[in-house]
C-alpha cells in the first residue's frame, strides 16, 4: 500500500515535470496582463442634435451603437438639468480593442506621458479631433469631436473583486504604473514618456 502511495507521488512528479518541459515557459500565468476593456467617451454638453452626431461619430469609428449618458446634476449656469442626455459612450473588448488601440496609439504618434498612467495600471488619454485616427474622413455632416479613451488592464483572477461576495486583490497581484507601461511598450511599441 505504501507502495503505490510512492508511486502515484513519483507519476504525478513526472507530469509537472513534463508540462514544465514542453511549454518551456516558467512565467506565471497568472501575472499575465491582458486588456479588459476600451471605453470610448465623447462628451458634447447638450443633448439635441449635438448627441446625434457624436453617435454616428463613434459608430463610424467603431463599428459599435453607442449608448447615451444623461448628466448626474443640475448645473444652472450651462442650462443643464439631471438626466438630460449630454455624452455617449462605447465599451470595446477584445479582439475589436486591440485593433481600435492600435489605431488610436498610430494617433498619438506611438507616444503617451507617464502621469496618463494611474496607480493601478489603467491609461486614459484624449484624441482632440477624431479624424486624426487613421481611416477616418471629415464628414460635414458630423463634424469634429474630441473624445476620452479609458484603457483598464486586468490579470487573471480580478473577477473576485466584483463576485458578490467581494474580496480583495492581493498587494502583490495588482498591476503597477511601471508594469503597465512595460506592457503598453511590449505589445503596442508605445513609447511613455
Amino acid at each position: 500500500m505504501q507502495e503505490d502511495l510512492e508511486n502515484k507521488v513519483n507519476t504525478s512528479n513526472q507530469v509537472n515535470n513534463n508540462t514544465d518541459r514542453t511549454t518551456g515557459n516558467n512565467e506565471n500565468t497568472m501575472r499575465k496582463i491582458e486588456i479588459e476593456k476600451v471605453v470610448i467617451n465623447i462628451g458634447v454638453g447638450k443633448s439635441g442634435d449635438p448627441i446625434e452626431r457624436a453617435k454616428m461619430a463613434l459608430v463610424e469609428l467603431t463599428g459599435q451603437n453607442p449608448s447615451i449618458r444623461g448628466a448626474k446634476k443640475s448645473v444652472r449656469d450651462f442650462g443643464i438639468h439631471k438626466g438630460e442626455p449630454i455624452g455617449t459612450m462605447v465599451t470595446l473588448r477584445r479582439n475589436t480593442a486591440i485593433e481600435f488601440l492600435k489605431r488610436i496609439f498610430d494617433a498619438k504618434s506611438n507616444s503617451v506621458k507617464g502621469s496618463s498612467i494611474d496607480m493601478n495600471g489603467n491609461l486614459s488619454i484624449g484624441i482632440k479631433e477624431h479624424i486624426d485616427i487613421p481611416g477616418i474622413k471629415y464628414n460635414p455632416d458630423i463634424g469634429i469631436f474630441g473624445m476620452d479613451v479609458c484603457i483598464s488592464l486586468k490579470r487573471p483572477g480580478y473577477r473576485v473583486a466584483k463576485r458578490s461576495n467581494r474580496t480583495k486583490i492581493g498587494k502583490f497581484h495588482r498591476i503597477t504604473k511601471e508594469e503597465s507601461s512595460k506592457f503598453f511598450q511590449e505589445h503596442f511599441g508605445v513609447e511613455v514618456v
